[in-house]
Parts: C-alpha cells; sequence; structure tokens
C-alpha cells in the first residue's frame, strides 16, 4: 500500500498540515524546519500498531510524553490528530482512511486519551470504527488504547495495522557495523541505525540472499567501480555474518575485504539498497547522501528507481536531504518534493508552485527552483560572528 494523502494538526512543529503524497517524496529544508519530525508520524504509527511491545502509551512515552510531541503553537487546541489515506497503488484513488487524534486526560493520572478514531473502507463507503462510541464512554480505560493495537479490533481492517507495524526507517550507521563494540551497549528498538543489518541478510534464505547480492553488486559498479563478486560468508570460528568482496588488485586473490574494511558510503548505499529489495511496506530513508561523493549523490534517485524495479514489491519512499547533487537529477518530478519553511505559525509543507513545475519543463533543476528556496536567508552573516 502507500500513503496518498498526508493529515496533521498539532504534530511537534507543523500547526496544520495537508499534502497529497506520491510514490517517492523527497523532503527538504533548512536546519531544525521539521524534516525528521516528518518523517517521525508514521514511526509513532509503527510504534503504535507493531505487534510486539507496542501501542499509543508506549509511543507517546518513548517521545518523552504529550508535552514534546504537540505543537508549542497548541495554545487553544491541545488535540493532536494524524489523518492517513492509503491508497493499493501509486496514483490510484484511496482505499481506507484512518484518522487518530489524543489528547492530555488533564487529571489523575494524566494518561493519553484518545478523542477521535475513526477507519473508514473508502470502496464499500463504510465506517468501522468511530470512537469514542458508548462503550469507550462507560469505560474510559479504553480510550488509552487504539484499535490498532488490538487484534480482536483490527480484524475487518488489519491490513493497515499490518502495513503501519511494517514501516522501515534507516538512517544506516557504519561505524556500528564495522565496530560492532560500539553497539554492545544496547540495539536501538526498530534498528534506526542498522545495527541488525548483517544479522537480517543471514536470516534471509540463500536463494533470496544471493540474488539480492546479485543485483546490488551489479548497481553499486556504478559507483564502486573496483568491487565485485560481493558475497555473503560467516565467520569459521566465531560463526558471525559477514559480506566480503573482491577488489581489483594487481596480486590475484589479495583484494578480499570484509564489511569493517568497505567505505562508509558504500555501507551506507548497501543498506539503502538492500532495504529497498527486503519489503513492501514504506520505506523512510535520513540523509543518505552521508558519506557519499557528491557525484554518487547525484545518481541516487536513479538508483531508488533501479532497484524499486528489480524488487517483488515495490516500497513507497521518504528521503530527507539537504544535498543539492540529490536533486539535481533529471529524474527529480517537482512534484515529489515537499519544501519545509519555518513561519512564526509553525512550519509549512509547501508542495511544487506551477512556476516551480514550469521551470524544471523548460530545463531547470528542482535545486535551482526548490532547492534555492531552503537556503536560509541570514546564513551570511555565519561569516561575521
Amino acid at each position: 500500500m502507500y500513503i496518498a494523502r498526508l493529515k496533521l494538526k498539532n504534530w511537534r512543529n507543523f500547526k496544520h498540515v495537508d499534502v497529497a503524497l506520491r510514490e517517492r517524496v523527497f523532503v527538504i529544508g533548512p536546519n531544525a524546519s521539521g524534516k525528521s519530525n516528518l518523517l517521525d508520524v508514521f514511526r509513532f504509527l509503527r510504534d503504535i500498531a507493531k505487534s510486539k511491545g507496542g501501542g499509543l502509551q508506549r509511543a507517546v512515552e518513548a517521545r518523552g510524553g504529550l508535552a514534546k510531541l504537540r505543537s508549542l503553537l497548541a495554545r487553544r487546541d491541545p488535540e493532536v490528530e494524524i489523518v492517513v489515506e492509503l491508497a493499493e497503488r501509486a496514483d490510484e484513488p484511496a482505499v481506507w482512511r484512518y484518522e487518530l487524534a489524543f489528547r492530555s486526560e488533564g487529571k489523575g493520572k494524566q494518561r493519553v486519551l484518545i478523542s477521535k478514531e475513526r477507519v473508514e473502507d473508502l470502496r464499500r463507503k463504510k465506517v468501522l470504527v468511530d470512537r469514542p462510541d458508548r462503550v469507550d464512554r462507560a469505560d474510559t480505560e479504553r480510550l488509552t488504547e487504539t484499535s490498532l493495537e488490538q487484534v480482536v479490533a483490527n480484524k475487518e481492517f488489519r491490513e493497515i495495522a499490518q502495513f503501519f507495524g511494517a514501516v522501515t526507517y534507516l538512517h544506516l550507521v557504519p561505524q556500528l557495523l564495522k565496530h560492532t563494540e560500539l553497539g554492545a551497549a544496547g540495539q536501538m528498538e526498530g534498528d534506526p541505525f542498522g545495527q541488525s543489518f548483517l544479522e537480517r541478510i543471514a536470516k534471509t534464505t540463500d536463494r533470496t540472499r544471493n540474488a539480492r547480492l546479485r543485483k546490488i553488486e551489479s548497481a553499486l559498479r556504478a559507483c564502486v567501480p573496483n568491487m565485485r563478486n560481493l558475497r555473503f560468508e560467516r565467520d569459521e570460528l566465531s560463526g558471525s555474518p559477514h559480506l566480503g568482496a573482491l577488489y581489483a588488485h594487481w596480486r590475484p586473490e589479495a583484494g578480499w575485504q570484509r564489511e569493517d574494511q568497505f567505505s562508509d558510503g558504500t555501507l551506507r548505499l548497501l543498506g539503502i539498497m538492500w532495504s529497498l529489495l527486503e519489503g513492501d511496506s514504506l520505506l523512510l530513508l535520513e540523509e543518505p547522501e552521508m558519506s557519499l561523493n557528491e557525484a554518487v549523490v547525484r545518481e541516487i534517485p536513479p538508483l531508488l528507481w533501479q532497484m524499486q524495479r528489480q524488487a517483488k514489491y515495490r516500497r513507497q519512499i521518504f528521503v530527507t536531504t539537504h544535498s543539492d547533487a540529490m536533486l539535481q537529477h533529471k529524474s527529480v518530478d517537482p512534484r515529489e518534493v515537499l519544501r519545509l519553511e519555518p513561519s512564526s505559525d509553525g512550519t509549512k509543507v509547501l508542495l511544487a508552485s506551477e512556476e516551480d513545475i514550469a521551470l524544471v519543463a523548460a530545463g531547470y533543476s528542482v535545486a535551482e527552483t526548490m532547492g534555492s528556496k531552503t537556503k536560509p536567508v541570514t546564513l551570511t552573516q555565519l561569516s561575521l560572528l
């Protein structure tokens, strides 16, 4: 499935958001404008819906409580609201609408209570859930849990819960793969930094794993030309999983390297490409340009499409970026871009204007038309400090 539309009220630094979304979305904006906060909406829904240890209360608590989750601009209306519309395929009409609004109990235990939860099957024009209902009002305790997290309650729309629960967030940190002792203190829930990346590869069947590695190797050769024979292996003594590759060298067999010898950029690309081939739910990529040469960054947009075409299932992809190089590629459609603009009334989420679309059609890049608008007006004053 794909998220076709997103509406927000009082979510972090966004007072109001209402945007249509495409199969691939680039989120751009200046520092502290809310790019990560926008992605966190989908991580929040994942944390509510995931099968083990999820739920509304825990998802809110993990973010420091409702006071840190709710927009500072929500002075008169303290309710936080999330609305998503889901489609079976990109550019098709939405088939589901899920709405969730919540606020503080305001007394006693100061719990987070659901003020509205609504599930609509748009194909049948049928409302499956509309809360609070009579039973909720008779037992307020029920309002501490969403229908998403209840197996009995979500029977008719379990595919929504499964979709949210499978959302993947990746901000792979190469050092955690190269130096496993850095992650010895514990792995963060959801593995956002790729600490279990090698374990995920190890758990895949031999046939699937080898097929994916062949596709990744083929794509990697464009930016790591000396690499070949990408393969999975286990340490003979410890049994630990590893990736190995042969790098061109004047001495035969002297160029074999493991992942701890790969460049940071190569490891990040490996993580991104494996994730593209791995699942069919929403994929959130945080600043994939880190550790990569600018020339390689320019090829990330077509790389995303190439890997999508080779995947068994296509994934919707959200990418946050500060990189002009990524937005320079001609395959980036201005209608794929969400531009965040801070204001005194909260961060605005802006789609491409008709002028932006016309300029790109005339030969300008998205970096020139939309990326240029994300530069802070006072940036030049840094040199005066």
